[in-house]
């Protein structure tokens, strides 16, 4: 067994048409992260790895996102469709630096763990110049099979060249490919486009080795681990099976579902002991939710940190940017966007609250409004502790309520308010004696209404 220091990846990220979508294929999110995101977190990397990364042409955004996850990665245009191994050379450049191994993958099989990738190393320390990514398919209708003899793979042959005998083979090509990197380039170069499509197909390269007198082998993983994305139906496949493998680790971590099915959670969703998540929650990115914290039913939180026993909805929004103190609560009807409440907040219902800081102990009452946007730029609202917001206040930022100032229930508040004051801001009511019966004639000239109009 030899040491095998240094390693490329190449990375295809090209587009696929069924999709029936104006966004690039990997930058579709399973579990609130981009196919191409998942990928690349489970891919090599770390001293002596690089990492190339196949985009088609006028994909910006695709190039934008794979620097933005992997700074250090490099890459390449495909301008031509023309086969798997014509998007792989399209990286000629970094495959000719010569690393110990060269690790083939795709953009679009966001399942794929970083385990099954070290795996795939292992062979090529043994001696063999080519292993080859396979599952066990439960309808093997369209897959390459994987032709074995001695346990060593012979072949890869395509559903329309297969006889009779290798179409009941279930043991399928998944496509990730890792080569010797001193033959890979060897390899890669005799792939010819002897095909009805004149296109080039990395499975040739299985043959190529044989004929050099090269080793090729097959490592085995599940199926759902390699589902390619082509489709939204297949879209939404891989993410019930992400949602299933996020809830079982959630479960495992010591975090109660009460209904597991109901409850969909992000990939970086990250919990604290005792956690309790009632059904039909949402939890997109950026969420972390600390010891003994509730999520009620019915509630929607992305980007946001939520403190130790806070309590959230029924029915809650939190949109980015919140940070929850411990033993706040946010009850149902109320949204919040990049609001911080400090520890002991109570935001019982029916408020918004964005663009503010609540000082600790703070009380805000059912329809509290914090005003912050005037139609061109928002502003924030600060809330002392142990203010109490009276129902139905407007907070008209930018404005300060202080320290356990208090503000009276109905009020539009324009005005900073000092500590411990009350703020007032309501016209006088007036009663008119007999006004309802004098109104109800004027619209009805008179004549007797009838019961309910």
């Amino acid at each position: 067994m030899t040491a095998r220091s240094s390693l490329t990846v190449v990375l295809a990220a090209g587009e696929g048409t069924r999709m029936r979508s104006a966004l690039p294929k990997v930058l579709h999110p399973v579990a609130g992260q981009s196919l191409l995101s998942h990928v690349l977190q489970a891919a090599p990397q770390g001293q002596g790895t690089s990492l190339a990364v196949v985009v088609g042409p006028d994909h910006a955004a695709v190039e934008a996102e794979a620097k933005r996850l992997r700074p250090d990665a490099s890459t390449f245009v495909q301008r031509e469709r023309l086969g798997t191994a014509h998007a792989v050379l399209a990286a000629r450049e970094a495959i000719a630096r010569g690393a110990d191994d060269l690790l083939i993958a795709f953009g679009d099989t966001p399942l794929i763990s970083a385990e099954t990738f070290a795996r795939m190393r292992a062979p090529l320390a043994k001696g063999a110049a080519l292993a080859v990514l396979g599952f066990r398919a439960a309808d093997p209708t369209g897959y390459g099979r994987l032709l074995i003899e001695n346990g060593k793979l012979v072949a890869i042959r395509e559903q329309a060249d297969a006889s009779a005998e290798e179409r009941r083979i279930t043991l399928c090509n998944a496509g990730v490919m890792a080569f010797d990197g001193r033959h890979a380039l060897q390899i890669l170069d005799k792939i010819g486009n002897a095909n009805s499509k004149g296109e080039y197909y990395l499975v040739d390269a299985v043959t190529i080795v044989r004929d050099m007198g090269l080793e090729a082998v097959v490592i085995e993983t599940g199926e759902d681990e390699v589902r390619g994305i082509n489709t939204k139906a297949q879209l939404a496949e891989a993410e019930g099976v992400m949602q299933a493998k996020l809830r079982k680790a959630a479960l495992d971590a010591g975090v109660t579902l009460v209904a597991p099915e109901t409850v969909f959670l992000a990939a970086d969703t990250k919990f604290g002991r005792d956690v309790t998540i009632e059904p039909f929650v949402v939890i997109g990115p950026g969420v972390t939710i600390d010891d003994g914290a509730v999520i009620h039913s019915f509630s929607h939180i992305v980007q946001s940190q939520i403190g130790k026993n806070a309590q959230i909805g029924p029915y809650a929004r939190l949109r980015p940017g919140n940070s929850l103190g411990e033993g706040s609560k946010v009850g149902n009807f109320v949204e919040m966007k990049a609001a911080t409440l400090e520890a002991g907040v109570k935001v019982n219902h029916l408020s918004y609250i964005g663009d503010a800081h609540v000082g600790a102990k703070a009380n805000i009452g059912a329809g509290t409004i914090t005003c912050n946007y005037d139609g061109f730029a928002k502003h924030k609202t600060t809330i002392g502790a142990g203010a109490f917001i009276g129902t139905n206040s407007s907070l008209v930022a930018p404005v300060k309520i202080g320290s356990g100032a208090y503000i009276g229930s109905g009020s539009v508040i324009t005005k900073d308010v000092p500590d411990n004051a009350m703020a007032v801001e309501r016209s006088p009511q007036t009663i008119r004696e007999g006004g309802a019966t004098r109104y109800r004639e004027l619209k009805t000239g008179g004549k007797t209404q009838k019961s309910g109009e």
